[in-house]
């Protein structure tokens, strides 16, 4: 299976349950999740998109879902979302990385940019998941959700 036939099936999969099962928090980082990437495919389509070069609009993608997650970090109750601000503060480390060193392989570049998002959607998951699980055990919200 072809990488990016995985990872949309992964998106849709992990942001799909966060967004039936999770609460507020699993909501807004699926459909984060879900929006930038719909955003990085329209943006690689419309320009070269072949991380051969510093690529900007991908960047500004990236601040703007490292400020939704950070909103999500530091307005929930939960620990969760820290994991997945700090793992998309990775990704945009490769950005800086790439004007810092401009002889960085492209590869390199775009596998940098990429390889974070699925520890988040694995994270996404598992805070879905707890919050259910926390719901089922309390159904009457005695637990703080």
């Amino acid at each position: 299976m072809s990488t990016k036939y995985l990872y949309w099936t992964m998106l849709v999969l992990c942001c799909g349950y966060a967004l039936w099962r999770g609460r507020h928090d699993e909501r807004v980082v699926a459909a984060t999740a879900i929006c930038a990437s719909l955003a990085t495919t329209v943006f690689i389509r419309l320009t070269s998109g072949n991380f051969a070069t510093f690529e900007a609009g991908i960047l500004l993608i990236d601040v703007a879902v490292m400020a939704a997650f950070l909103y999500v970090a530091l307005t929930s109750s939960r620990f969760w979302p820290l994991y997945v601000a700090g793992l998309q503060l990775t990704t945009l480390l490769a950005h800086i990385f790439r004007l810092i060193s401009s002889d960085l392989v492209p590869m390199a570049y775009a596998a940098a940019e990429r390889f974070w998002s699925y520890p988040i959607m694995i994270i996404l998951v598992i805070g879905a998941y707890r919050h259910h699980r926390r719901m089922q055990l309390d159904p009457g919200g005695a637990v703080s959700a």
